[in-house]
């Protein structure tokens, strides 16, 4: 009979691999580690790659709208949002593509494990970052058309909308499925 570790949820959200050893799980006992870890290192690889192309259009979008003629309309307070959105979104842009070239340095220096959950880290943190560089930058381009106060509350609407959807319902379903 197969025993099962409970982790707490919240410190497995940055751990890459929950899941119970290869050895304790009977459909995995023929998976060697490795295996088991490189495989979570490419899955996770491709989930970057979806949030990089969102990452990189809002970075590029954000950096050539300095340039336009709109941007001189801008009031002081949205030129302060501007810059913090621009360097949010470039954060976000850094961590999200920090997995590969820490994956380069640490190549072939039996780090596979470190490699992963430092990988995770950094992804969790580059999807934060880009979940608040979209609200951010939704906020900013709602701002010029209906003003402040409606573009906050619709901002805020839809910032809790990707939490959730992020964030709230996996975490949910980790929940349910511990139960």
């Amino acid at each position: 009979m197969a025993v099962t570790v409970k982790r707490p949820v919240l410190r497995s959200l940055v751990d890459p691999h929950p899941h119970a050893a290869p050895e304790e799980d009977p459909e995995r006992a023929d998976v060697p580690a490795e295996l088991d870890q490189d495989k979570a290192y490419a899955e996770l690889l491709q989930e970057v790659r979806v949030a990089q192309t969102g990452v990189q259009i809002l970075l590029g979008f954000l950096m050539t709208f300095a340039f336009s003629p709109r941007f001189a309309a801008l009031t002081g307070l949205q030129a302060g949002q501007y810059v913090v959105t621009l360097l949010v979104a470039f954060g976000a842009a850094a961590f999200l593509t920090a997995p590969a070239p820490f994956h380069r340095v640490v190549f072939r220096c039996g780090m596979r494990t470190q490699l992963l959950r430092v990988s995770n880290r950094l992804a969790l943190a580059g999807l934060v970052l880009l979940m608040l560089a979209m609200s951010s930058s939704l906020l900013l381009v709602v701002t010029m058309v209906l003003g402040i106060g409606r573009s906050a509350v619709l901002a805020f609407v839809i910032l809790s909308g990707v939490v959730w959807l992020w964030f709230g319902l996996p975490m949910w379903c980790r929940l349910r499925r511990a139960r």
